[in-house]
């Protein structure tokens, strides 16, 4: 009987012991009452903006493309040769002609619009082609052990085209809690939460994520599985050791 007693206070103890036990593997918590960011929409039509640590391929054409004068392929017309230009902390890159020109900031259009006036003093009518070639998100879909980083090729990715690519919400995610945490430079994170489980949700889902954000979709609590797994061991522990007691009290 007083095993048993010990057993009831036990699976007490654990029963009600600390998400660190029971949850330790539930990541980016927001506590009780957080306020989330507001979503808006204009984060739905928000243009990706160029950020420190980018990489970025510049091709130049002139007469509007019709004679190449391109970076990557055409080092016997120009001194130019194929590389890709980082973002310094700056904001600003080392261009073949015009030196360092900051660029981030602005979205694709806004610089290649920027560049073919500033090239216009070297080309005839220049047309400029830049690509982003590092840009990534992380997903965390809501089951552990999937999470995957994510090269954006669209400029205009949204959290649902996300979550597609990366095979969408898992059986144990929660849709009704999908949070993007935005990491802004020299700036507390920006944390919106989601609710993806109704139609209403396509309009928050329609976000355009940008490089460094993070999709996570909160995993569900399976009470019955984690106390089996918690508790089984215990079980097994204690009943061999009442086992043991029994013999053991047999022999005497």
């Amino acid at each position: 009987m007083r095993f048993f007693n010990y057993f009831i206070i036990l699976t007490v103890l654990v029963l009600f012991s600390s998400c660190k036990v029971f949850r330790s593997n539930l990541m980016l918590k927001t506590s009780k009452g957080y306020t989330y960011d507001k979503i808006v929409d204009s984060l739905s039509k928000t243009d990706y903006k160029i950020e420190s640590n980018d990489i970025v391929n510049v091709r130049i054409f002139s007469n509007d493309g019709f004679k190449i004068v391109d970076l990557a392929s055409s080092m016997q017309q120009t001194n130019f040769i194929q590389l890709d230009y980082v973002i310094d902390r700056d904001g600003s890159c080392k261009l073949p002609l015009v030196g360092r020109i900051k660029l981030a900031g602005l979205s694709i259009r806004e610089a290649t619009e920027f560049l073919e006036q500033i090239y216009a003093d070297y080309y005839v009518k220049p047309f400029v082609y830049i690509s982003v070639t590092n840009k990534r998100v992380i997903v965390f879909p809501g089951n552990g052990g999937v999470a995957k980083v994510l090269s954006l090729t669209n400029n205009n990715t949204t959290v649902i085209e996300a979550l597609a690519l990366t095979g969408g919400i898992s059986e144990d995610g929660k849709a009704y809690k999908v949070k993007l945490i935005r990491n802004q430079d020299n700036q507390p994170p920006k944390v919106y939460l989601m609710d993806l489980s109704k139609i209403e949700g396509i309009a928050v889902g329609n976000t355009v994520v940008l490089a460094h954000d993070i999709i996570y979709v909160e995993p569900r609590y399976r009470l019955a599985r984690t106390l089996v797994g918690e508790i089984t061991p215990i079980v097994s522990l204690i009943s061999t050791t009442f086992l043991l007691y029994s013999l053991t009290a047999r022999t005497r």
